[in-house]
């Protein structure tokens, strides 16, 4: 029997092998962009901003340890998102610098790539980490299944309000970085 062979092997110069200097250079020159916007986004809450291709974003835990659900669609094709899977797949369960979101089947590409990550948390003695694709944000339905219980301030809630002035529906929201 031959041996088990790879089947996502990247080859050099694939999309999975990002330019590390010119990333570097992005990251590094913070000081000298100028802000378009910036806001806080209250606990218990979301909220959807668009970022066009070439532009940088940044999210700041300003309050101490926080959980940051990310949703990310294409602005012009929602059908294009985020696909969480695929990405830990093609890189790892916990997302750092120069690592890449890829996007949902047909498309298959990069919708953002990881510049910094000033969160030094490491690895825990469980072996958690910060940035993680394992699991997926709390939602009203499991809520109810478990204990019988109308609750809507939850993460999925918030997304779904979210992305409401987008023309998103409750249906668009998915998995979360």
């Amino acid at each position: 029997m031959p041996a088990p062979r790879v089947i996502y092997e990247p080859k050099p110069g694939s999309p999975i092998e990002v330019d590390r200097p010119f990333y570097d250079r992005l990251a590094q020159r913070m000081e000298a962009r100028t802000a378009v916007e910036r806001f806080v986004v209250p606990k218990r809450s979301g909220l959807a901003w668009p970022v066009r291709a070439g532009q940088l974003f940044r999210i700041v835990a300003v309050e101490g340890p926080q959980v940051a659900d990310l949703n990310v669609w294409n602005l012009g094709n929602p059908r294009e998102r985020f696909w969480a899977a695929r990405t830990k797949q093609l890189h790892r369960a916990h997302v750092t610098t120069y690592d890449r979101l890829w996007s949902s089947l047909p498309y298959l590409r990069p919708m953002l790539t990881i510049t910094n990550d000033t969160i030094r948390y490491g690895r825990d003695e469980d072996g958690a980490g910060c940035h993680d694709l394992l699991g997926t944000r709390c939602d009203p339905y499991v809520h109810k299944m478990l204990n019988g219980e109308d609750f809507d301030l939850c993460c999925h809630s918030n997304l779904v309000r979210a992305v409401a002035p987008y023309r998103l529906t409750e249906l668009d929201v998915h998995d979360v970085l």
